[in-house]
């Protein structure tokens, strides 16, 4: 499975459109909408997170954006919730920037923010899911 935190922003000739509903029904995606703002006859914008196998994800982008919404990468960042780490080190075998790595001779694994590239190898090969992504800043509309 494949996801992403997405900006998508809607035309006013769009945002009357069930566009989200058919990335459900036509490309089997799940979504969260974590914040919008969309009213009938004017622009929009929408911050969700979208989820699906990888070709799937790419196949509905491309139908986001043929449908004239406007996507971006919300910021984003890995975080690891360090009550959940077991410290097996599957993800330090993912990782190819080195964020990630064991600590010896204890065998800890220690998490580098400023290595990190946003891969999110290391999200699904977390077997405890202590590792997330996760917004680096929150995007309010009025």
């Amino acid at each position: 499975m494949y996801s992403k935190i997405l900006k998508l922003k809607f035309s006013k000739t769009v945002a009357e459109k069930p566009i989200v509903c058919y990335l459900v029904k036509n490309y089997d995606l799940t979504f969260n909408i974590l914040n919008a703002a969309i009213l009938p006859r004017r622009e929009g914008v929408m911050v969700m997170e979208l989820t699906g196998p990888k070709k799937n994800f790419s196949d509905g982008l491309q139908y986001l954006k043929d449908m004239g919404v406007q996507v971006q990468n919300a910021s984003q960042e890995i975080k690891r919730v360090t009550r959940q780490c077991t410290h097996c080190g599957a993800c330090t075998a993912v990782c190819p920037t080195g964020a990630l790595s064991i600590k010896r001779p204890e065998m800890n694994v220690e998490f580098n923010q400023s290595k990190c590239s946003i891969c999110e190898l290391c999200v699904p090969a977390c077997p405890t899911r202590a590792m997330e992504i996760r917004p680096t800043n929150t995007i309010f509309f009025e």
